[in-house]
């Protein structure tokens, strides 16, 4: 059954990782095949929401105005590609700050279920980490950990792992595939 909606982590899923973030629009590029990957879903009439953490906020690397303004040029670089998110939630937090937004916690992915009134069990969460895999888990999502970013670091410590994705894939435009395919 094809899902109503799709949560997408950011950093390392739509866009590379740079492992000391996304600090200025300039250090921003999206991953192959992303657009065509979120494409696919918008044309699928599947919702495709980014959930991403965000600490460089909470931590004073960058402001929020400067947060909207990657995200303004990921749209940009999305719509050149002729795909669009639905919907962007992001955790401005340090992760020190006990939030219930902050992925593992599933505070975003419960904002956007009832925002869009989903059915949560009919929702997939993508991401790079293993905390967007138990974010996902904690709620009922289905969920796809994706080898780019920190996926491969993930994997290579799966015996730690609490909670295990439903599926592993090479990035998402294999991810958004599979869904597709079932």
């Amino acid at each position: 059954m094809k899902p109503s909606c799709v949560f997408i982590d950011r950093d390392g899923v739509i866009n590379e990782e740079l492992y000391d973030y996304v600090k200025k629009k300039e250090d921003f590029r999206l991953l192959p095949n992303v657009g065509k990957a979120i494409r696919l879903l918008n044309e699928n009439n599947v919702l495709a929401i980014m959930i991403s953490n965000q600490a460089g906020i909470g931590k004073g690397l960058y402001s929020e105005d400067t947060m909207e303004e990657i995200n303004s040029l990921m749209k940009e670089k999305l719509a050149n590609e002729g795909a669009y998110l639905d919907a962007i939630y992001y955790c401005p937090h340090h992760p020190d700050n006990g939030c219930f937004c902050r992925k593992p916690e599933p505070g975003m992915l419960e904002k956007a279920a009832h925002n869009f009134n989903l059915d949560l069990k009919n929702c997939i969460m993508i991401g790079d980490r293993i905390q967007d895999i138990e974010a996902g888990k904690r709620i009922g999502c289905k969920t796809i950990l994706v080898l780019t970013g920190y996926g491969k670091k993930m994997l290579e410590n799966k015996e730690n792992w609490q909670y295990e994705p439903d599926f592993i894939t090479d990035n998402l435009y294999e991810a958004v595939n599979l869904i597709l395919a079932k």
